[in-house]
């Protein structure tokens, strides 16, 4: 692919041009795979790409239309209309008679065009007039018609790995000619982290990050700050024109969780004697009886509920004495932080792997085509076993082991810890019991 040099981005620049360069899709172009067999074959089929943003949809198809020697003309399902779509099956047409061969229509997002639009395509497809390549993201069960699915083949690709994602970024980095070779820069460990994390398994993206970041390295090296700026990752700051505001709310807060009851009472008094407005108050309560008692004593956020209820139903001062009930259990409550630090991890990982594959067991097949490729397979129904539960697992690969919540020894929490406790001793007895290993059946 020729390239305009600066003008051209990078993502587009380190395009693979040979299959050995497609890194991620091995169940695809392993050996014996069936894209190799399609290749090595000669077989020119109408095929789906189903997959992920960034994980080579575009790249295979072209390719394919190269190494078959056949002209590929591409199209937009958000950018083109049918009409131009028509002419150039028309072409197409042409083309057969004169030639004998067959072009590659490739329709990206094809899932972008109606049941109507896509039923147009079928006389073309049928004839042999042209091979259709389409690229989605999304179920071609749901959004393609069946007569055209069953005259193409669905090429389901994964999202890329972060060894996949980490060959890629290094090919760029040593790639003189296309890449950013000549720059002769160096990657920091953490900085290539960085950009493996926050692109979520998207080629595209790490490729577009890496390139901003190597405008910005210094001394010919991209760090973890190069990297953080690069991505220009939002800072939230409060408004200092309210200190006083938020001083006296942070005392309220502090106190609570510090359980100094009388304390929290003053702090209460001063923010309500100030004109605070109660439900901002009641507001703030909710949230500590979640972040700072949480499965402690789960009561404290029923309480802080009807406390806002009492207040929107009293109003000032009668409502405001229902306020300070809250305070006063939330101050004397026992204090956990364990589900607040739980959650926070958990969307910690959402944030930075926010499109894990759902594991195909606990995947709902819906129609034959997801049935076909796994979705369902293995799933245990938990009421069918003895103790109501399974050691199938629920986590995505990547993210098997994690453990969020660890229950403290406050209150109800240590409730909690024994029914854990017992829920994975059971979850071993079947493990143990099935031969320690696998999924649930």
């Amino acid at each position: 692919m020729e390239t305009d040099g600066q003008h051209t981005p990078l993502a587009e620049r380190m395009r693979p041009r040979s299959f050995d360069r497609v890194y991620g899709q091995e169940h695809l172009l392993g050996p014996g795979k069936i894209l190799s067999q399609l290749i090595e074959s000669g077989r020119l089929v109408s095929l789906i790409f189903w997959g992920p943003p960034g994980s080579g949809k575009t790249t295979l198809g072209s390719m394919l239309a190269r190494y078959f020697d056949v002209p590929c003309v591409f199209f937009s399902a958000v950018l083109s209309g049918i009409k131009e779509v028509k002419e150039a099956m028309a072409r197409a047409e042409d083309h057969k008679k004169m030639y004998g061969k067959p072009i590659v229509l490739f329709i990206d997002e094809i899932h972008r065009f109606n049941k109507a639009q896509q039923g147009a395509f079928l006389p073309y497809v049928e004839r042999g007039d042209v091979v259709l390549y389409g690229s989605t993201t999304e179920n071609p069960s749901f959004e393609v018609i069946a007569p055209l699915l069953s005259r193409t083949k669905v090429l389901v690709l994964r999202e890329l790995s972060s060894e996949a994602l980490g060959r890629i970024l290094e090919d760029a980095l040593a790639d003189a000619e296309n890449g950013l070779g000549a720059l002769n820069l160096a990657l920091d460990a953490e900085a290539r982290e960085l950009l493996i994390n926050y692109s979520n398994g998207d080629a595209r993206r790490a490729l577009n990050s890496l390139e901003i970041a190597a405008t910005l390295a210094r001394e010919g090296r991209i760090t973890a700050e190069v990297v953080q700026e690069a991505l220009q990752k939002r800072i939230l700051l409060y408004d200092k024109s309210g200190e006083e505001h938020f001083n006296v709310i942070s005392a309220l807060h502090k106190s609570l969780r510090n359980s100094d009851v009388d304390a929290s009472l003053y702090w209460l008094a001063r923010m309500l004697a100030a004109g605070e407005d109660p439900l901002y108050i009641a507001r703030r309560m909710v949230r500590f009886a979640s972040e700072d008692i949480g499965l402690a004593d789960p009561q404290a956020l029923a309480v802080t509920l009807h406390a806002k209820e009492a207040y929107e139903f009293l109003g000032s001062p009668e409502g405001e004495l229902a306020l300070a009930e809250a305070a006063v259990y939330l101050a004397a409550a026992p204090k956990s932080n364990r589900l607040y630090s739980a959650f926070g991890a958990a969307m910690k990982d959402v944030a930075e792997r926010p499109h894990e594959p759902v594991p195909l067991q606990i995947r709902n097949a819906v129609t034959t085509l997801m049935k076909d490729i796994g979705y369902g397979r293995d799933y245990a129904y938990a009421h069918d076993f003895a103790f109501g539960t399974t050691d199938m697992e629920t986590f995505p690969d990547r993210l098997k082991g994690r453990v969020y919540y660890e229950p403290g020894a406050m209150g109800f929490e240590k409730d909690i810890r024994k029914r854990l406790e017992w829920w994975k001793a059971v979850k071993e007895k079947i493990r143990r019991e099935r031969g320690g290993g696998g999924e649930g059946s």
